[in-house]
Parts: C-alpha cells; sequence; structure tokens
C-alpha cells in the first residue's frame, strides 16, 4: 500500500512540475525567430532579443487564467491529499483530492484546445513549441491521478 501511495504522489508531482513548466516557458509556438507564450511574444532582431506583452485578446487571457486555474486546483488537490492521508478514516477514500485533481486536468485540457483553435499562425513554419506539448502531457497524467484518488482507499 506504502508503494501504491508513494507512486500516485510522484505521479502528482510529475503533473504539477508540468503544469508549472508549461504555463511559465516561453515556447508554446514557434517559427523563424519567433518565439510566443502565454504572456509575451519575442522576437529575435540584430542578435537581441525583444519581447512584447501578449495581445489583449480575450482567448490569450481565457488560457492564461485556465492554466493558472489548473496549477492552484493541481496544488490544493495536493494539500487535500497530504491532509486526507492522515486525517482519512480507515477505508475512506480520497473523493475531495480526486475532484480537484480531475478538475485541474478539465482546465488544461480546455486551455490547449482554446490555444489549438486560437493561435495565431501569422509565420509560414509556425509550430507548437515544447510548453504546448507539455501542456498536453499534463492533461492525462492529472486526469489519471485523479482516477486512481478515486478508487484508491486508504487502508490500515
Amino acid at each position: 500500500m506504502l508503494l501504491i501511495l508513494l507512486g500516485v504522489l510522484i505521479l502528482h508531482l510529475i503533473a504539477l512540475i508540468l503544469l508549472i513548466v508549461s504555463t511559465a516557458a516561453s515556447t508554446w509556438s514557434v517559427g523563424g525567430d519567433k518565439s510566443t507564450d502565454l504572456w509575451y511574444s519575442c522576437m529575435t532582431i540584430n542578435g537581441g532579443y525583444h519581447c512584447t506583452p501578449a495581445s489583449n485578446e480575450d482567448w490569450i487571457q481565457a488560457v492564461q487564467a485556465l492554466m493558472i486555474l489548473s496549477i492552484l486546483f493541481c496544488f490544493f488537490s495536493l494539500i487535500a491529499f497530504l491532509y486526507q492521508l492522515f486525517r482519512l478514516v480507515k477505508g475512506g477514500r480520497f473523493f475531495f483530492t480526486a475532484i480537484f485533481q480531475i478538475l485541474a486536468s478539465v482546465f488544461v485540457m480546455c486551455g490547449a484546445i482554446i490555444y489549438t483553435v486560437m493561435s495565431p499562425n501569422d509565420q509560414p513554419g509556425t509550430q507548437f513549441g515544447y510548453a504546448y506539448v507539455l501542456a498536453w502531457v499534463a492533461f492525462p497524467l492529472c486526469l489519471i491521478s485523479g482516477l486512481i484518488y478515486i478508487v484508491l482507499r486508504k487502508k490500515e
């Protein structure tokens, strides 16, 4: 049982780290000398790196909010798991933790879908960067850990 709890905790921490990195990293889309993330759009001009704030369009603000919410819910889920680990009655399930973790996965999925549909492809050769991929990798990890929390029972 201890190995299962440790495995779920490690999976949860990996998902949380992926969410933080994908939200903070500067390469949601890259192309040529330009990289764009949720917060800035940066270009290499004459050997210098010039960044401007992200557009004020509603869709990018929605993606920003959803990614921050996914980080918060994943973190609160981790805190709830640690609390329930010591306070939950024997035989109880980690439903509260599971709900928060599944909500985190839904938020990151919605944010990544909105970015996929609405991302600007103003330059030829623009492609999605590693931060975008990390967000999509974090989605199933959060969902799987949330489903494991539903099934998981606290034993003696």
